[in-house]
């Protein structure tokens, strides 16, 4: 994997950049559709590559370790094989989804043993253990195993667990060193700065990452709770003592203004499900704002979904009809809607990278961040 810094911004932190993969290359700042369990719910993959465009999606160890299994995935050849998709992927390492299954999980120095939440049986997440399950998968980018720390959290919690993600990034390596790729292509391994909201922890540890000397580097553990402006200082503390020539992924993170302002801070990578999620309850995400076409409001307003939109739903769909689907729960909404906020997303990213091109991103940024944040 190679990443070049094309550009930076003058009057912020904002960078554009381009990451190669074997897959392909990835023109950064980036969203990635989450694709937990190996599809980006209600898309197919012919859509996500030719009119959403996604350079590269993410998928996730814990979901795919449990179904369908690496035995599976191993004799399809790995996750693209196994899906038909041909561009980068990225997968979670499952410290996420194993902090959230507090009351069937245990966690020890060495590992983590927990509760299939699909049937209930026993399994042992250990780092060593997490990255043969991604060299199994075959992720062009694998995450190192990590534990999120809850918000709140106090201090000596925070302190202990950023230690133990040390430690655990640190067999992570070494077990990278001793296994090989699965199916000709590189894979590179991201570490995870961690240590929950506590200056001085977030300090050490980006340090302590920053000194690996990984291919890129992962911020985790915000955008779980805090605020949006503790989650903005951290994340700027953070970028400014990683190393300025490595991706910088912000895990998890976020709304259109969260994306927005992070790129300023010198973001380059990003994924949640919030556009699809809340795609399928109803919010859309458009260049006049959030709209929940839910509402009444829309039941007789036949403008496309959104005006200045270049997605094919915007032009072919309006408001009025999505709404009528969504009312009588026809699953052709929650599609249309998803494609819809996704198109969104990566036009944001693409937008924001022409501006710091440009020149002239911050002023962009500060109006931008002020239309997708309103309700329409």
């Amino acid at each position: 994997m190679k990443f070049t810094l094309k550009h930076t911004d003058t009057k912020s932190q904002a960078r554009a950049g381009l990451l190669t993969t074997g897959h392909g290359n990835i023109e950064t700042p980036v969203f990635m559709p989450v694709g937990t369990a190996g599809s980006v719910k209600g898309i197919l993959f012919e859509t996500l590559a030719s009119d959403i465009d996604a350079p590269i999606i993410l998928g996730n160890t814990y979901h795919l370790y449990l179904r369908p299994g690496t035995d599976i995935i191993e004799k399809a050849g790995g996750l693209h094989r196994f899906t038909g998709w041909n561009r980068p992927i990225l997968t979670d390492s499952g410290g996420y989804q194993v902090y959230s299954l507090t009351d069937i999980r245990k966690m020890k120095t060495t590992g983590v043993t927990f509760q299939s939440h699909i049937d209930g049986s026993k399994h042992e997440f250990t780092p060593e253990g997490v990255i043969d399950i991604q060299r199994s998968i075959g992720a062009d980018i694998v995450m190192a195993f990590d534990e999120c720390t809850p918000y709140p959290c106090d201090y000596d919690y925070a302190l202990k667990s950023m230690e133990m993600t040390h430690d655990w990034l640190d067999r992570c390596m070494v077990q990278m060193k001793n296994t090989e790729p699965k199916y000709g292509y590189p894979q590179s391994l991201f570490p995870i700065v961690q240590g929950s909201t506590f200056r001085d922890l977030r300090t050490r540890s980006a340090e302590y990452i920053a000194s690996r000397n990984a291919q890129g580097n992962a911020i985790g553990g915000l955008s779980v709770g805090e605020p949006h402006e503790v989650m903005y200082e951290l994340t700027d503390l953070v970028c400014r003592i990683l190393p300025a020539g490595k991706p910088r992924y912000l895990m998890g993170v976020g709304s259109p203004a969260n994306i927005l302002e992070s790129i300023a801070l010198g973001v380059d990578m990003f994924d949640c499900v919030m556009p699809t999620r809340n795609g399928r309850n109803g919010m859309l995400f458009t260049q006049e704002g959030i709209i929940n076409i839910k509402n009444k409001k829309w039941e007789k307003d036949f403008s496309p979904i959104d005006p200045d939109g270049n997605s094919f739903v915007d032009r072919q769909y309006s408001r009025a009809y999505v709404r009528h689907l969504f009312s009588a729960r026809e699953m052709l909404g929650g599609i249309i809607a998803s494609i819809h906020n996704l198109n969104f997303y990566l036009w944001l990213v693409r937008e924001a990278r022409k501006h710091i091109l440009e020149g002239d991103f911050a002023g962009w940024k500060e109006g931008m961040v002020k239309k997708v944040s309103r309700r329409v």
